[in-house]
């Protein structure tokens, strides 16, 4: 399933939204720019690697340099691929100018990095002794999908459906939605921990960490002053 938009405009810019995508794209543009040999490197640097703090004396023989507990903050900015950086802005763009709107520029992005570092330290908890770095937003984004999914329950969303090569187009309520997402992210994290590896080096774990955390950070960053407003009723699909 491909989603494609939901059923309810911002009220406002969302400006955290658009700069968090913009800083994300710069970031991966220079990416693009270091060799392999370099870009690995970086990714040691600035990624999540948990047996840097799991290990006695970290990772020092391998010439990690001691960055302190910082790649769990930059790790958020950093993409492995074409694929992986533009489906995570994607989800971003769509969820996020809703939960901006609530919770107002500055609170968002506290909101958003807030989330992201929860998710990396449920990675580093159920992933302890990987020398892998784990890298990506999706962490934070979740966060971001958990907060919609309390926040906007009744919304709509217009999602893609490709059955061979008909594309179908439904409208799912969006508690449907991340409900199903959040579920598949806790079996896929079951099944990575019963057979001891990462199915398709995804980390299932920090997903449905951040998700939980934004369902409940978001009782902390979303402004009282103001109410939702939903436009199911009205705002339909064009297919």
């Amino acid at each position: 399933m491909i989603p494609l938009r939901d059923t309810i405009p911002h009220r406002h810019p969302p400006f955290m939204t658009w700069l968090i995508i913009l800083v994300n794209g710069l970031v991966f543009a220079y990416e693009l720019s270091l060799p392999f040999p370099a870009l690995k490197g970086f990714f040691f640097e600035f990624g999540i690697v948990p047996a840097r703090y799991s290990h006695s004396g970290g990772l020092s023989s391998t010439g990690l340099p001691p960055l302190g507990y910082l790649p769990f903050l930059t790790s958020m900015f950093l993409h492995g691929g074409w694929a992986h950086v533009i489906g995570n802005m994607w989800f971003l763009y769509l969820f996020g100018d809703n939960v901006e709107d609530r919770m107002g520029h500055l609170g968002f992005l506290f909101f958003y990095l807030s989330s992201g570092l929860f998710a990396g330290a449920i990675h580093y908890w159920t992933n302890t002794h990987s020398a892998l770095p784990t890298i990506g937003a999706s962490g934070a984004i979740a966060g971001v999908m958990g907060a919609y999914f309390v926040l906007y329950p009744r919304s709509r969303i217009i999602t893609l459906i490709p059955i061979f090569f008909y594309p179908l187009f439904v409208e799912i309520p969006a508690i449907v939605f991340l409900f199903f997402w959040f579920m598949s992210q806790i079996l896929s994290g079951s099944l990575a921990l019963v057979s001891g590896q990462s199915f398709g080096g995804i980390a299932w774990w920090a997903h449905a960490g951040g998700f939980a955390a934004g369902i409940i950070l978001q009782f902390v960053f979303v402004r009282s002053r103001g109410h939702q407003r939903f436009y199911f009723e009205t705002e339909h699909a064009p297919w």
